[in-house]
C-alpha cells in the first residue's frame, strides 16, 4: 500500500514535490490544495486540485500533507491549521522563530493525534543534522557555515523592489580565501564581510538612473550594506539566457581538536552543490513525509524536527535491508 501524499501550495517547491513523489515508488500523489482558483491550476501529473478551504473533506484520502508555502506568512498559520486533519511536513526556515513554530505545531498535532515534522530542508535541515553530529563528536571546536554560490530569492526580491529595476538576480558567493583558512585548520574569527560576497545582475527600466540603483543596492541595510557587493546591468535576453535557474548550495564545517594537549586537529566538512534549490528541498521534504507516516503508524504524535528522527525512517528499505547493505 502506497503512502498517500497531498501538497499544499503550487509554487516552485510544490512543483518540485510533485516531481519527487512521482519518482518515489512507495508513494502516490492524491490531492493538491491551493488558495487560488483550482480550475486555474495546470499540474504536470493531473492530480486533483482543491481549494484550501476543502482540506477537512480530504482527511481520509491523504496520509501526509507536504506544505509548500512561505515561512513569512503561510506556514505559521497553515501548518498548525492543517495538522488538525493530516500528518504534516513543512520547510519553515526562519531560524529564530523555530521554537515558537514548533510549540504551535506540537500542540495542534497532539490535539489531533497527528505527527508534524517542521523545518525540513537543507538549512535548516541537513546542515542542522551535520552541526549536531559534528559538535557531539568534536566538542572542542568551532562551527562555520558558508552559503552559495547560489541565488538568494529574498535578496533578489529586495533588489526588484528598488525603483527603476525591472528584474534582478542576486548570488551569494563564499569568499575562497576564508574557505581555505577554515580548511587549513586555522579556526579564524571571520566577519560577515569576510565570509561572503554578493553579486547582483540587474535589468534596469529604460531611462532609469543606474548609478542611483547601484547605490540603493549597496547601501541597503540587512541585505547588502554589510557585504562587498558587485552590481552588473544586463539585458532581459541575457537574464533569460544565463540567470533563469535557481541554483544554490553551501558547506558546513566543524574544526576541532583532540588529545591531552589538543595536539590533533580534525575537520568535518559537509557540502552541497545544487542545480535547483527548490527541487532538492522538495526531495528532502518527500523523504521526511515517509518518516512522518512511519512514526504515525507506530502511534507517535506531536511535532518533530530532523534532529529527532532516525535516518532509517527516511529510507524506503527496511531496517534489515539497511543493516545488510548500507551499514
Amino acid at each position: 500500500m502506497k503512502i498517500r501524499i497531498g501538497i499544499a501550495g503550487y509554487g516552485n517547491l510544490g512543483r518540485g514535490v510533485e516531481c519527487a513523489v512521482q519518482n518515489t515508488p512507495d508513494m502516490e500523489l492524491t490531492a493538491l490544495l491551493t488558495r487560488r482558483d483550482p480550475s486555474s491550476i495546470q499540474t504536470h501529473t493531473g492530480v486533483p486540485v482543491y481549494h484550501m478551504s476543502d482540506a477537512a473533506k480530504l482527511q481520509d484520502q491523504i496520509d501526509v500533507m507536504i506544505l509548500c508555502g512561505g515561512s513569512a506568512n503561510d506556514l505559521p498559520e497553515q501548518t498548525p491549521e492543517l495538522a488538525q486533519y493530516f500528518n504534516v511536513v513543512d520547510s519553515f526556515d526562519t531560524h529564530a522563530k523555530i521554537p515558537e513554530h514548533f510549540s504551535r505545531v506540537d500542540e495542534a498535532c497532539k490535539q489531533a493525534n497527528k505527527i508534524g515534522v517542521i523545518s525540513v530542508g537543507w538549512d535548516p535541515g541537513m546542515f542542522s543534522l551535520n552541526r549536531v553530529i559534528a559538535q557531539a563528536i568534536l566538542p572542542n571546536g568551532q562551527d562555520y557555515t558558508f552559503w552559495g554560490k547560489g541565488v538568494s530569492q529574498g535578496h533578489s526580491d529586495a533588489v526588484r523592489r528598488i525603483e527603476g529595476v525591472k528584474d534582478a538576480r542576486q548570488y551569494t558567493i563564499p569568499v575562497e580565501s576564508a574557505l581555505e583558512r577554515v580548511r587549513s585548520g586555522e579556526n579564524p574569527v571571520l566577519t560577515t564581510r569576510q565570509k561572503h560576497t554578493r553579486e547582483c545582475f540587474v535589468v534596469a527600466e529604460e531611462g532609469a538612473d543606474r548609478a542611483k540603483i547601484e547605490t540603493a543596492i549597496k547601501t541597503m541595510p540587512n541585505y547588502f550594506a554589510d557585504y562587498d557587493t558587485t552590481v552588473h546591468f544586463i539585458s532581459e535576453e541575457e537574464m533569460r539566457k544565463n540567470h533563469s535557474g535557481i541554483p544554490h548550495g553551501g558547506r558546513v564545517f566543524r574544526c576541532g581538536v583532540t588529545g591531552w594537549e589538543n595536539e590533533n586537529r580534525h575537520i568535518i566538512e559537509y557540502s552541497l552543490k545544487l542545480d535547483s534549490n527548490p527541487e532538492f528541498t522538495s526531495s528532502i521534504l518527500t523523504a521526511y513525509a515517509r518518516a512522518a507516516y512511519r512514526l504515525y503508524k507506530e502511534g507517535q504524535t506531536g511535532c518533530k524536527t530532523v534532529l529527532d528522527i532516525a535516518p532509517a525512517y527516511l529510507h524506503p528499505a527496511s531496517s534489515d535491508e539497511l543493516r545488510a547493505t548500507l551499514l
